[in-house]
């Protein structure tokens, strides 16, 4: 480990990789430093972040779902299928491990994997408030949803956005910021935290996009309107609005 730590001295600018550890094998590193304490947090960049497999499935909400089908094919119905505190606990830390790395991954630009793994995370969430035994663990991750639902709409966005659909970028963020603003209360200072930072953040993520937008003439020419009017320069404001309305005449 201490060669590994000099190899790989701490740059806060540098502190995320991707290597490639065989055949189909790619792991995601995260060095740290923490005053006294030095390391690198490892995680699968597939499957489960640690690699493991509970009871033979490739996730403990997968192998949680397949008893489910179970039960069901068994009973008829899912009525008296119920998560206890254990499997709970079980379910709440996969869900921390999948939001860790989904945080590192962003950070990476990693856009379809922040997806995939904010929608597993969010079934997580939906299957833990139907299924669990105690009113406790069924709240437990409501208070996250405006979260999860902001990073989910950011990486749809700026995935868009590498691909030039600029259009369907800020459609995903309008309906994220929609849904957040809909969400029903939850008594949890987090919820309510995150519920106010998740709205401002995707309106800036808005305005970013929008920024980057290439415009058409008239985008263009209602932009310098606005900046004009505000910057009280009416003359040139005058003249911009002959321009728009000479151009809207030339369209029609």
């Amino acid at each position: 480990m201490d060669k590994l730590l000099r190899d790989w001295p701490y740059d806060p600018e540098n502190a995320i990789r991707v290597l490639n550890e065989g055949e189909d094998c790619e792991v995601l590193q995260i060095r740290i430093d923490q005053g006294g304490f030095q390391g690198i947090l490892q995680m699968d960049l597939d499957g489960r972040p640690d690699g493991g497999r509970p009871d033979d499935a490739e996730f403990c909400l997968d192998f949680q779902r397949a008893r489910l089908a179970s039960y069901k094919e068994e009973n008829g119905s899912d009525e008296g299928f119920l998560l206890d505190g254990d499997t709970c606990a079980e379910l709440f830390d996969e869900g921390f491990r999948v939001y860790q790395r989904y945080v590192f991954l962003l950070q990476l630009q990693d856009y379809p994997r922040v997806i995939r793994d904010t929608i597993r995370n969010m079934e997580l969430f939906r299957f833990v408030n139907r299924y669990a035994e105690a009113e406790e663990d069924r709240l437990n991750l409501e208070k996250w949803w405006p979260y999860i639902i902001r990073i989910h709409a950011e990486a749809q966005a700026l995935q868009a956005v590498e691909q030039k659909h600029y259009d369907a970028a800020l459609g995903v963020v309008e309906e994220a910021r929609a849904v957040i603003e809909k969400l029903s209360d939850v008594n949890a200072e987090e919820f309510y935290y995150e519920k106010g930072r998740s709205i401002q953040e995707l309106a800036k993520l808005e305005e970013a996009i929008a920024e980057r937008k290439p415009l058409s003439s008239e985008e263009r020419l209602r932009r310098e309107l606005k900046k004009a009017v505000r910057g009280e320069e009416f003359e040139r404001a005058a003249v911009l609005r002959d321009r728009l309305r000479a151009l809207s005449q030339t369209e029609g």
